[in-house]
């Protein structure tokens, strides 16, 4: 049994506040190539993943990954992955929107290493959460330049999958 509102507060307790609720925007299912291995370095060991395409499917944002960007990792340990993706998409009406997507990626050093090889991993077995931010110039698309997300990552051997959601 939970003490009332009031002897809650007297004791100096506080109800758990309500969490943002979750709003989904796009898939977005970015083509990727070939590891640049830089090595170990005194920050970590690093990577760079050239991005090369892909697609974005959503209620209200669909159009496509231009090719350019890369996603700068850094492999801190066996198990933990850090993730600074920057790239491009562009709306079937041709406007483009800058994405600045981090994300942590946590999994068995035996499936992170084979992550890393190209090799598929079950998705269940990886902790891959992001926070992208999305930037636009384009009138239509403002309301972005203004919201927060955040998504859920899975790493398939020629792609990366992020389901985005804005935090409302």
């Amino acid at each position: 049994m939970t003490a009332p509102v009031d002897a809650q507060k007297a004791q100096g307790t506080q109800e758990t506040p309500e969490a943002p609720g979750l709003t989904f925007l796009a898939e977005l299912s970015v083509a990727v190539g070939d590891a640049i291995d830089v090595g170990p370095t005194p920050e970590g060991h690093r990577r760079v993943i050239p991005i090369t395409g892909g697609t974005v499917s959503g209620p209200t944002l669909n159009g496509r990954v231009l090719p350019g960007g890369a996603d700068y990792q850094l492999l801190h340990t066996p198990t933990l992955t850090e993730l600074d993706a920057r790239y491009v998409l562009e709306t079937g009406d041709g406007d483009r929107i800058f994405v600045h997507n981090s994300a942590l990626r946590h999994g068995s050093a035996q499936d992170i290493e084979r992550l890393n090889r190209g090799e598929a991993v079950d998705a269940a077995s990886i902790y891959f959460r992001c926070w992208p931010r999305l930037t636009a110039a384009a009138p239509e698309w403002d309301w972005l330049n203004t919201r927060l997300a955040v998504g859920t990552g899975e790493r398939h051997p020629d792609r990366v999958v992020i389901r985005v959601f804005l935090i409302d």
